[in-house]
């Protein structure tokens, strides 16, 4: 079945098929090329979105990354990495495989349709040529023929009339024969045009068409194969790249089959476990006794010292509640103006009526040395800033022997590598000194004794937080003789400077202060370890009270609510920042703006604050 013969007389038809078939070509090629755009752009979302859940350097989030399930999780972040770069590899192969063949394709064939198409076209134009030929050759013999049947037609006329002379008879005759001859030649030339346009046509439509038309079949089946092969090569693009994606989908698998939520739940253990050990049993406390202590007057360390031994009437037990049992604070000090009665706080002593608390933590201020306060203030204030001590001592025990084992590792790491850079200039120097031409061994002497001093240094920070450590160890074993102290001493460490110093101060059986039991404290114990019962027993001093001039509606952490004309108690002045702090009650207190209230600071109570600023400054 050729196109040659069977199609012989559809030059146009077969002219727009075969535009038609490059325009498919065409659209094909930009089918591909958008699932190319496709792809590059599912493999960049995929990139974008892996690298937006992966783990910061440095931060908390790589903390969190220790767990199973968090590990497995990343596993699948780096395995949808791999994913996208296969789909890449899709858009690659397709780009090259099949749209730049296809592209170079579409010109060949658009040069090679023309070239078959203009070779159609001359076959035409010469057929037409031949036809047109035949034509003129034919009217030309019709014309001489009709010529010469009138010239002879006149001759005979004028041969029968007697009145015309014998010499235009004569010339008659001639002028027909002449016709005659004229129409002969005429004759013979068409008959020789007809014959050769016959020739002519039967080559054309038997052989020249056939062979052009049959080019053009050929390269029309040519296009079909090869749009058949683009799209055979669009499919193996895919299937080359399955093995390599189920292998990453089987990896996915592998990491969440990984996940041991017996692991997980030890990791957290060891992540947040104190080392203490849960609280013992308060001791019950009898009020129907009267209280068989006295008090005294002359030291408020006595007298707390020696409330210790004994239950306090109308007060409450010194051991230390468990964080999670919520205490009942005292309420918080009267106004300058209320009278002593006020306080319902049970029997108070003497002294306790007539002086505030502020006063009275002024007088144990004065009655120890003040070196210990100025450390526990800066404790205070530096953790109050989310910078912790040296030695994690704001830690509990377990945390903290993590942390000071972590940094005993990571200071070893960093002698390594000093003492590695060392060995190296050593080589270094050796090869100077036995070949001087590749360089002075004296101009690593300089670098060679840095090193030395920086391998000195870590190795006493390292030998100080192997100190820490074995402290920490050595004391952990230990860690039963006061389970409910401790269990409360690292809540208190982030609060007030105040309660800092209360954290360092230690008595002797007598009341008495001893300057040798505090430094032992301050050696055995870490820097949060105190006794912290100052803070449990009293709230922050009152510095004045204030008056609400406006309604006020606390909606932000840290914030109270006041309605307008509320008197309440003012425990920290405005700092510059136009909050000041109050408290309304022992389990109500908060800041608010400075310009909705007004506020009436008492006297001594401010010069306290103030001498407490400096202090801490």
């Amino acid at each position: 079945m050729s196109w040659g013969t069977e199609l012989w007389d559809q030059f146009d038809n077969l002219e727009k098929h075969t535009q038609w078939g490059i325009d498919v070509l065409e659209k094909y090629i930009k089918f591909v090329k958008e699932r190319t755009e496709i792809e590059l752009s599912y493999a960049k979302q995929l990139r974008n979105l892996s690298k937006k859940y992966q783990p910061k350097k440095n931060s908390k989030e790589e903390e969190e990354y220790r767990y199973t399930s968090t590990r497995a999780f990343l596993a699948t972040l780096n395995e949808m990495n791999d994913y996208a770069g296969q789909h890449e590899v899709i858009s690659e192969n397709m780009t090259s495989l099949i749209t730049g063949e296809l592209t170079r394709y579409v010109q060949e064939l658009k040069q090679e349709r023309k070239s078959h198409f203009h070779d159609g076209r001359k076959a035409q134009q010469h057929i037409e040529t031949c036809w047109k030929q035949l034509e003129a050759s034919k009217r030309r013999f019709e014309r001489d023929c009709k010529e010469a049947d009138r010239a002879q037609q006149y001759f005979e006329k004028m041969d029968a009339d007697i009145n015309v002379t014998k010499a235009d008879v004569e010339k008659a005759r001639q002028q027909a024969q002449l016709r005659h001859q004229m129409a002969e030649d005429s004759k013979a030339e068409y008959s020789s045009t007809l014959q050769k346009f016959n020739s002519e046509q039967h080559d054309h439509y038997y052989t020249h068409i056939p062979n052009i038309f049959q080019k053009i079949q050929e390269m029309e089946e040519r296009r079909i194969v090869k749009i058949g092969e683009s799209m055979k090569t669009f499919a193996e693009v895919d299937r080359q790249v399955i093995p390599i994606i189920g292998k990453c989908l089987d990896e996915i698998t592998k990491a969440a089959e990984s996940i041991d939520h017996k692991n997980d739940s030890q990791l957290v253990i060891e992540a947040f476990k104190s080392g203490f050990e849960p609280p013992g049993d308060i001791d019950f406390e009898d009020f129907t006794q009267p209280m068989k202590r006295t008090v005294s007057e002359s030291s408020l360390s006595n007298s707390r010292g020696e409330g210790k031994s004994e239950p306090k009437f109308g007060g409450k037990s010194k051991g230390k509640l468990w964080p999670f049992i919520k205490k009942n604070k005292p309420p918080p000090p009267p106004p300058a103006s209320a009278s002593p009665s006020a306080v319902p706080n049970g029997p108070q002593s003497p002294k306790q009526q007539k002086e505030p608390l502020s006063h009275r933590f002024n007088e144990f201020m004065t009655s120890k040395p003040k070196i210990h306060c100025f450390r526990s203030l800066k404790r205070g204030l530096s953790l109050k800033l989310g910078a912790g001590p040296e030695d994690f001592s704001n830690l509990p025990p377990e945390q903290r022997r993590k942390k000071l084992q972590q940094k005993v590792d990571e200071l070893n790491k960093d002698i390594q590598k000093e003492m590695d850079q060392r060995d190296a200039l050593t080589k270094m120097k050796d090869v100077y000194i036995k070949n001087p031409q590749m360089g002075d061994a004296a101009s690593v002497d300089h670098r060679l004794a840095e090193l030395g001093q920086n391998i000195e240094k870590l190795r006493l920070e390292v030998q100080k937080f192997e100190g820490w450590l074995a402290e920490v160890e050595g004391r952990l074993p230990m860690r039963t003789e006061q389970p409910r102290r401790q269990s409360g001493l690292y809540e208190a460490q982030n609060t007030s400077a105040v309660n800092s110093c209360a954290q360092d101060r230690e008595s002797s059986p007598d009341g008495s202060y001893t300057e040798e039991q505090s430094q032992e404290t301050e050696m055995k114990v870490p820097a949060t370890d105190f006794d912290d019962e100052f803070d449990d027993e009293e709230p922050l001093p009152t510095i004045g009270t204030c008056k609400a001039l406006y309604t006020f509606e606390g909606q932000n952490e840290g914030t109270i609510s006041v309605a307008e004309g509320e008197m309440l108690y003012v425990i920290e002045e405005d700092k510059g920042d136009g909050w000041t702090r109050i408290r309304r009650n022992e389990d109500e207190e908060g800041y608010v703006p400075t310009s909705y209230v007004e506020v009436y600071l008492d006297k001594n109570a401010k010069d306290v604050y103030k001498s407490l600023q400096k202090i801490s400054e």
